[in-house]
């Protein structure tokens, strides 16, 4: 992983951001590729530490739980001194420490503008714990599941229809909670909201019908994109 991490850093010329987290909850998952799911989290901890060794283009050893190694040298680098940014997922208390701890920065999915304030004020305090300094220069992001129609309740209905299905499970209120929908003006007060919470970053899954999605691209690029025009050009 060290590796293919360095060789995309080189060939988006220095611009990549790599992203992790723990790989999700369900133990089943896990069993089928041999790791307990309890394990997930530290090894998770020790991955980042055993790239960032690597990733220094230097002999390097590492003795811990679950990876061994001594005088081991991955040429070449990552084109970004000592790596790329590592952004992380993950909303539990667990996450957000690790993510004030070890990253750059967080990507948070499936939480309100509130819940991602009070994550990032876990994330300084963890920071600040370990010594690390929380600055403007620290990444975020989340992933906004989104769906835009003429009407709230026929984006809710859309979304629901699909999410349920992506996740086996009736998703409606999850979708009332958590989504961006209805029509533009709507989806861009969604937006506006985590970006005074302190997101700088939107990633927009559009949710419904799949053979909608390139319509829902356009109306978002024709009817909500302007109305974020100011934010755009903000220096914050």
């Amino acid at each position: 992983m060290a590796k293919q991490v360095a060789t995309l850093d080189h060939l988006t010329e220095g611009r990549f951001i790599f992203g992790v987290g723990v790989g999700g909850e369900f133990a089943k998952e896990f069993e089928a590729s041999g790791v307990p799911v309890a394990e997930r989290g530290a090894r998770l901890d020790e991955s980042i530490a055993v790239m960032r060794k690597l990733w220094t283009g230097q002999p390097a050893s590492h003795d811990g739980r679950f990876f061994k190694f001594e005088g081991v040298t991955m040429q070449p680098p990552p084109r970004q001194a000592g790596g790329p940014p590592i952004w992380c997922g993950g909303r539990s208390d667990a996450a957000l420490r690790r993510i004030g701890r070890m990253t750059d920065g967080w990507m948070s999915y499936v939480i309100t503008p509130q819940m991602f304030r009070q994550g990032l004020e876990k994330i300084a305090a963890a920071a600040t714990e370990s010594g690390r300094v929380f600055d403007r220069g620290f990444g975020t992001a989340h992933l906004l599941f989104t769906c835009i129609d003429d009407t709230y309740e026929k984006a809710l209905d859309a979304a629901t229809a699909s999410l349920s299905q992506r996740y086996g499970m009736d998703f409606r209120k999850a979708a009332e909670r958590y989504c961006a929908l209805g029509p533009p003006q709507r989806v861009v007060e969604s937006i506006l909201r985590f970006h005074e919470a302190g997101v700088r970053h939107v990633i927009l899954d559009f949710v419904g019908p799949y053979e909608e999605r390139d319509r829902q691209i356009e109306r978002f690029a024709s009817e909500a994109l302007p109305l974020l025009a100011g934010l755009r050009e903000s220096p914050a």
